[in-house]
């Protein structure tokens, strides 16, 4: 941008210096667009049609810094889409990623009625509250280790209207919760621990470790959560665990049987298991 003085610079300047700022990254032209409509207000039709508006700059560049040291942009803009609805998001939980909309799919095509849904590890809610947004019959309760993604889940819901339709715990996978449920659903920690290093900045530094660390063979949680899936799920049921890209078999094979559902890349992404 040409002012660095704080004046006011147009939509067009803006764009250009962010693209430039950006230019390590996959798409510069289209992560400050977004930026900008975010920190200005602005909706991309606005941006397009109007490129000699003016803006105060401060906000942007503010903004440009942080996702230029690989903060994610759905943490700067505080909010990711998933499963098309709006999840606010913090560095309390792991940011929803369209591979996990395979977890979704799947529960909806493997338990079409349900009426009692379990999600482990809740984070946003985003499984939970897909389900229940597709599912109007259905109720469910979220469990998470972290109080403030717990609370996050909590106002995610409210604000998809749903919720009085879910409840939202603190706890260790299955510990708080007593009765069946027909659908469980999980999106487990699963990097093994000695992966962790390599993950980009990104996922390394901005998202919490405990959502990603699953150990050293990358198959703690899952040990944990068939451990107690007799407890939960009721007969007939069905538990949908999103795994790693070379994990599908060995969750199976914990299980002792289960489905390999891949994703739109055509990797082993679900491991559905029926009681």
């Amino acid at each position: 941008m040409r002012r660095s003085d704080g004046g006011a610079v147009t939509v067009a300047e803006a764009l250009r210096h962010g693209a430039a700022v950006l230019a390590h990254l996959d798409d510069p032209r289209r992560e400050a667009r977004l930026l900008l409509a975010h920190t200005a207000e602005l909706t991309l039709a606005a941006m397009l049609f109007d490129p000699a508006r003016e803006i105060d700059p401060a906000a942007y560049r503010a903004a440009l810094d942080r996702r230029a040291a690989h903060e994610p942009l759905a943490l700067i803009v505080g909010q990711a889409e998933f499963w098309s609805l709006p999840f606010r998001v913090s560095p309390d939980t792991l940011i929803p990623r369209p591979d996990s909309e395979t977890v979704v799919q799947a529960a909806l095509d493997g338990c079409p009625a349900p009426s009692r849904v379990l999600d482990l590890g809740t984070g946003t809610g985003c499984l939970l509250l897909s389900v229940l947004h597709e599912r109007p019959g259905a109720w469910g309760v979220g469990i998470d280790r972290s109080p403030g993604a717990a609370a996050l889940a909590r106002g995610n819901a409210a604000a998809l209207g749903l919720g009085g339709r879910c409840a939202f715990v603190c706890g260790s996978w299955t510990n708080p919760i007593g009765g069946l449920f027909d659908l469980v659903m999980s999106n487990p920690p699963y990097i093994r621990s000695g992966d962790l290093p390599g993950l980009a900045p990104g996922v390394r530094v901005y998202e919490p470790a405990s959502a990603l660390d699953g150990g050293t063979d990358g198959l703690v949680a899952y040990r944990a959560i068939l451990a107690t899936l007799p407890f939960v799920l009721a007969p007939g049921g069905v538990a949908v665990l999103e795994v790693g890209y070379d994990q599908a078999e060995a969750v199976v094979a914990l299980a002792g049987g289960g489905q390999i559902v891949p994703d739109l890349a055509g990797i082993g992404r679900v491991v559905v298991i029926r009681r």
